[in-house]
C-alpha cells in the first residue's frame, strides 16, 4: 500500500504541480513535435524513480515514462472541444491503471522500504497534494460545460485569486476533518458565504451565483470526502 501511495504522489506532482498552464498549452499546440511532451514524460519517470528510492528499479521508471508518453500523445491527438472533459478523465484513469498494475507487480517483490516517514505521513501527503492543483484542474475541466462572459461576471478580481482561495479552503477543510473539528468547517463555509455571496447578491446575477455556489459545494464536498477517507485508512 505504501508503494502505491508513493507512486500516486509522484503522478500528482508530475501531472498537476510541476506542469504549468504554458507548458500544457505548448504540448497541445505542437503535440508530438513538442519537446515539452517528451520532457513531461521523462519528469514522470524521474519522479517515479525518486519515490521508489532505489536505482535497481530503473526499469519501473522507464515503464512509467513510456506509458505516460503514449497515453498523453493519444490524448493530444484525439482531444476536441466536445470530448475534452471525457478524455481528461480517461487519461487520468489510464495513468492510475498503469500505476496500479506496476504496484501489483512490485508488491510481489521484496522491496526494501527503510524509511523514517510513516505510512500515515505518506497518505497525508497524497491527500494534501490531491486537494491543491489536481482538484482545481478537475473542477476547471468540469466547468467547461458552462461559460461565463465578462458581462456575467462583472466583478474585478486578482489574477489567480480564485485558484488560491480554492486550494487553501480545501486544505483547511481537510485539516479540520482529520482533526475532528467539524464545527470549524461550518464556520469556514459561513465566513466565505458572508464575503462572497454578499458581493454576488449586489451583482444580481443568477448565473454567476449558481456558478460560484456549485463550485463552492463541490470544493468543500471533495475536501470533506478526502478527509473522511483519510481517517478511515489511517493506521
Amino acid at each position: 500500500m505504501l508503494l502505491l501511495i508513493k507512486l500516486l504522489i509522484a503522478h500528482l506532482l508530475g501531472d498537476f504541480i510541476l506542469q504549468t498552464n504554458s507548458f500544457t498549452k505548448k504540448k497541445e499546440k505542437h503535440q508530438l513535435k513538442s519537446p515539452h511532451l517528451y520532457i513531461h514524460a521523462i519528469i514522470h519517470g524521474l519522479l517515479a524513480l525518486l519515490f521508489l528510492n532505489d536505482l535497481k528499479w530503473w526499469w519501473a521508471a522507464v515503464i512509467v515514462t513510456i506509458t505516460h508518453f503514449i497515453i498523453d500523445a493519444g490524448k493530444l491527438k484525439l482531444t476536441t472541444k466536445k470530448n475534452a472533459r471525457w478524455l481528461f478523465l480517461i487519461d487520468q484513469l489510464l495513468h492510475i491503471l498503469v500505476i496500479c498494475l506496476l504496484y501489483t507487480f512490485l508488491a510481489q517483490i521484496d522491496l526494501l522500504e527503510d524509511i523514517v516517514i510513516t505510512k500515515n505521513t505518506w497518505l497525508f501527503m497524497l491527500c494534501a497534494i490531491f486537494l491543491t492543483s489536481p482538484v482545481g484542474i478537475m473542477l476547471k475541466v468540469f466547468f467547461t460545460r458552462w461559460k461565463l462572459n465578462e458581462k456575467d461576471t462583472g466583478i474585478d478580481s486578482l489574477k489567480n485569486a480564485g485558484k488560491w482561495i480554492g486550494m487553501i479552503e480545501r486544505l483547511l477543510v481537510f485539516v479540520f476533518i482529520i482533526s475532528g473539528n467539524f464545527s470549524a468547517v461550518g464556520f469556514l463555509l459561513t465566513a466565505k458565504s458572508v464575503f462572497r455571496f454578499g458581493d454576488l447578491s449586489k451583482a444580481k446575477n443568477m448565473k454567476l451565483t449558481e456558478y460560484v455556489l456549485i463550485g463552492t459545494l463541490l470544493s468543500f464536498g471533495i475536501a470533506i470526502l478526502v478527509g473522511l477517507l483519510f481517517n478511515s485508512l489511517m493506521i
